[in-house]
Order: C-alpha cells, then sequence, then structure tokens
C-alpha cells in the first residue's frame, strides 16, 4: 500500500514539474508587439473587414506591429482575439521581420510564401526559405521558427514548379561564439603567445643534460622464442 502512494506522489511531482517548466519558458519574441496597433498599407484596393477584423491586401503591401515588419506582394491577414497578428504572405520575396524580446537582435525570414500564427508566435516559411538571425542563418524549402522557445524546424523538401530553390536539402551557418575558449581574444592571446616563447627560449638556453643509457627493447613473449643468430 505505501509503495502505491510513494508511486502516485512521485507521478504528482513530475506532473508538476512538467507543468512549471512549461509556464516558465521564456518567449523570445517581443512581448510588447501584440499591445501595439496593426498598420498596413498597400497599392491595389484593399478588401477589409473592420468588424471582422479581417482582410486582403495587394501590390507592395507592408504591414507592422511593433517591432514586427512583413512584406509582400498579397497578404491575407486577421486580428486575433488578444490583439495579436495571423497573417498569409506571398510574395518574391516575402520578408519578415521581429525583435527578439529582452534583446537588440532580430530575426528575419524570407520565402515566397509565408504563414504566421501570432498567438502560437509560430512562423512557418514555404519554398526558397530563409532564416536568419545576426549572421547565423538557415535554408531550406521549409523552415518554422517559434519565437515563443527560440526553437527552428527545417525539412528537405523539392522545389515548387517553376520555382528554382535549394532542392530537398538543408543547409546552415552557425558562426563562432564570441565567448568560445577555443578563441581567446585581444589581450589573453597575446599573454599565451609571449608565454609560450618564453618556455621555448628557455629550452634553448638549457646546459644539454648527460647522455641517457641506451634503450633495450624487450621482445614481446606472446611472440614466441626469438629465431636462433646464425
Amino acid at each position: 500500500m505505501m509503495q502505491r502512494v510513494r508511486a502516485a506522489l512521485h507521478g504528482a511531482l513530475l506532473v508538476a514539474c512538467a507543468l512549471s517548466a512549461t509556464v516558465a519558458a521564456p518567449a523570445r519574441a517581443e512581448k510588447a508587439d501584440r499591445e501595439k496597433p496593426i498598420n498596413f498599407s498597400a497599392e491595389q484596393p484593399a478588401e477589409v473587414d473592420f468588424e471582422k477584423r479581417i482582410g486582403t491586401l495587394k501590390g507592395n503591401v507592408v504591414i507592422t506591429q511593433g517591432t514586427m515588419t512583413i512584406r509582400a506582394d498579397r497578404i491575407d491577414f486577421k486580428q486575433n482575439p488578444d490583439n495579436s497578428l495571423s497573417a498569409t504572405a506571398t510574395g518574391n520575396p516575402v520578408s519578415f521581420r521581429q525583435k527578439k524580446d529582452d534583446s537588440d537582435e532580430y530575426y528575419e525570414g524570407f520565402a515566397q510564401r509565408a504563414v504566421y500564427d501570432g498567438q502560437k508566435q509560430l512562423l512557418e516559411l514555404f519554398d526558397r526559405a530563409l532564416l536568419k538571425q545576426g549572421s547565423d542563418e538557415i535554408r531550406s524549402n521549409y523552415v518554422s521558427y517559434n519565437s515563443a522557445t527560440g526553437i527552428f524546424k527545417a525539412e528537405g523538401r523539392p522545389d515548387a514548379p517553376g520555382i528554382e530553390g535549394p532542392g530537398d536539402r538543408v543547409r546552415g551557418v552557425f558562426q563562432p561564439r564570441s565567448e568560445s575558449p577555443l578563441s581567446p581574444k585581444g589581450d589573453s592571446a597575446a599573454k599565451d603567445a609571449t608565454a609560450k616563447d618564453a618556455k621555448a627560449a628557455a629550452r634553448d638556453k638549457a646546459p644539454a643534460s648527460k647522455s641517457a643509457p641506451p634503450l633495450r627493447l624487450t621482445p614481446d613473449a606472446s611472440l614466441g622464442p626469438a629465431p636462433a643468430r646464425k
């Protein structure tokens, strides 16, 4: 009976830890964006329903909300109940840009088609997709990025008909971290080089030691008896 109670308590503790980890997950996109108004502009007549908060824009379309900017040839969009933006955009290419939370960095996405869900903070890029953050980048025909978790996914897919892309491969570049212990910078690198030169000079000036006795090679017994000399 006691073992069952302990097992039940252990299971409840694991569930509680999982829930707390989910709640504590930091948001990576600019959290204040959804508190800002949605601004949109286009070159062609727009179809907008102010009651439903939805619209279709065509011709050099630009939509902004806070630090987020979407540029495309066409964008179908809506304002969600939490005031966040969701949109499906097509263009050659579509560009998406948003500031990371508590950082001066932006992440950027480029593709022939993009789908953004503001409630899930999920960006999906289709065909000739490129996701960039600083000098790091990932390329594929499909890339998704969850700005709430900072995790991206990429899949190799065949090129769309009439679109020359990266094919069914995923390519990416991660630049070295500036704080990497394998890449000493500035004074520390100079000090290391000076110390190495001093040690080498000391070895060169040291007096020669007495010659060591010659080494004797001992045959391995597992090889069998040594052959007799002739």
